[in-house]
């Protein structure tokens, strides 16, 4: 099983005023001192090659929020001068942060598959689109959306699908060819259907912890990872816990260690 770290899992995030901010030596040396040998990138410019490599690890993806639904803006370009590896498509809204969107109309969606196949076109399997709170592709509905209308593979995010309604287990039993990259989530689902109802925001809803450590909440994350398994799946398991920081203070790192150890035991067992 190939594991990797994430500074989300830090509190560390592109969206301005998200929290305290770690600086990036404490989060791979954090990240080291469990074990973790390799990281997604987080916000663009937070972590560089050369501090991966002094670190002793390697970096496996860079998630990376891109307009995708507006009529007569190419995405291809920026998208061309990105990171070299693996690109974890957002299809961004084009405003800051994940606590509102806009209604895509019929134009917008034929834009949005439209595009989604030109990138899948162009870059291949190094680019994947992740069904995300807050952005043009969140709720089931819009999920099916994509995975009918365009051949692009997916992100199995398994807690922004569960917060958009999602069963992501049920993905990977329907779909397991679409999956391209995963990140591991579990959720508390109480807290979930109020970001639905649109009782919390998505951040206010993250600040309460939303987010648990992998075995502590509502997604059969067991299940997930052995259903993955059985379907040859080779691909990285992001270790995502998403946080907000209130100071340095915090100790993000104690969520991870216990996660890692719940997939240990899941391991052990399956």
């Amino acid at each position: 099983m190939k594991l990797a770290g994430a500074p989300i899992s830090w509190g560390v995030c592109e969206v301005p005023g998200w929290g305290h901010q770690l600086e990036p030596e404490r989060v791979l040396s954090e990240m080291r001192a469990l074990g973790l040998t390799a990281t997604e990138l987080g916000p663009d410019g937070f972590l560089t090659p050369a501090l991966i490599e002094r670190h002793g690890m390697r970096d496996v993806g860079a998630f990376v929020p891109v307009v995708l639904h507006e009529p007569g803006h190419d995405p291809l370009p920026a998208l061309r001068a990105a990171y070299p590896g693996r690109l974890v498509l957002a299809a961004a809204t084009g405003r800051d942060g994940y606590d509102a969107r806009p209604v895509l109309d019929a134009e917008g969606w034929a834009t949005l598959l439209g595009n989604l196949d030109r990138v899948h076109a162009e870059l291949g399997p190094r680019a994947c689109l992740h069904p995300h709170v807050g952005t043009m592709v969140e709720t089931r509905e819009e999920v099916a959306r994509v995975l009918g209308g365009s051949s692009i593979p997916l992100c199995l995010d398994t807690g922004h699908l569960l917060i958009g309604g999602t069963d992501p287990a049920e993905l990977v039993r329907s779909d397991p060819g679409r999956i391209a990259h995963v990140h591991l989530k579990d959720v508390d689902a109480p807290l979930a259907q109020l970001v639905a109802r649109g009782e919390l925001t998505y951040t206010q809803a993250v600040r309460e912890g939303v987010y648990r450590p992998l075995g502590q909440g509502d997604v059969d994350v067991a299940g997930i990872v052995r259903g993955l398994d059985g379907s040859g799946y080779q691909g990285w398991y992001v270790m995502e816990q998403d946080v907000v920081l209130s100071g340095p203070q915090d100790e993000p790192v104690e969520n991870v260690r216990q996660s890692l150890a719940y997939l240990d035991g899941v391991l052990r067992v399956g």
